[in-house]
């Protein structure tokens, strides 16, 4: 059976952060509200696009779901139409997608990002990459840690725990893992300390570290 490897996008394979942030501070600013930097963005990023606004509210506006569900939609307006401007694969990342491929893996996304964004993002920066599924936040499957996504993705790619593993860079992607039953592989080049993510399998700090796991 072959194997499937399922990828978090945003901090795992590409640099998203600066586009979301600038997003989100765009938002706020329109709003006249109080800005962030990307460092703290990135410990805001992860859980999906709405509690990306929420955290990024001030608190007493982040508990009027009216305001939140406003505030999203313009900021995914916003985002839709410049979601790749600093956008950018981490070092190496290309490359090794494409030995993955080459190699016969099967390759998967799983994330939390809206969906159109990462399919968007998949065919810009690894066009040629015959990926099984590329699943962002929709209504038909819960957002991560939920293992529904991760079921979803092995039931289309034909495989099973035993030949699946998952890569990401965050606790949400470690728990999801976990509750689907596979390993997992997280990163530290993403937008999380390296110190939560001591509960997954393995740690990779670059490329050649992903390679020496999955003995390529």
């Amino acid at each position: 059976m072959e194997r499937l490897i399922i990828f978090d996008l945003d901090g795992t394979l590409l640099n998203t952060i600066a586009d979301l942030g600038t997003a989100a501070d765009y938002t706020l600013a329109e709003l006249g509200l109080p800005q962030h930097t990307l460092d703290e963005y990135r410990l805001m990023v992860g859980n999906g696009m709405r509690k990306l606004i929420m955290r990024a509210l001030p608190q007493e506006k982040a508990q009027d779901d009216a305001f939140v569900d406003n505030t999203l939609a313009a900021f995914l307006k916003y985002y839709a139409e410049h979601i790749d401007i600093y956008t950018k694969p981490y070092p190496d990342i290309p490359e090794f997608i494409s030995t993955l491929s080459n190699a016969g893996f099967k390759l998967a996304v799983a994330s939390n990002k809206i969906q159109v964004g990462a399919e968007k993002l998949i065919a810009k920066f690894f066009p040629g990459i015959d990926f099984v599924a590329v699943m962002g936040n929709s209504p038909e499957y819960p957002l991560k840690p939920d293992a529904a996504v991760v079921e979803y993705i092995m039931n289309k790619a034909g495989t099973d725990r035993d030949h699946t593993i998952m890569i990401g860079d965050s606790g949400t992607d470690i728990q999801t893992a976990r509750n689907a039953g596979i390993p997992i592989i997280a990163v530290s080049w993403g937008f999380r300390p390296r110190h939560e993510l001591t509960t997954a399998d393995f740690i990779a700090d670059d490329v050649l570290s992903l390679k020496k796991i999955l003995k390529l």
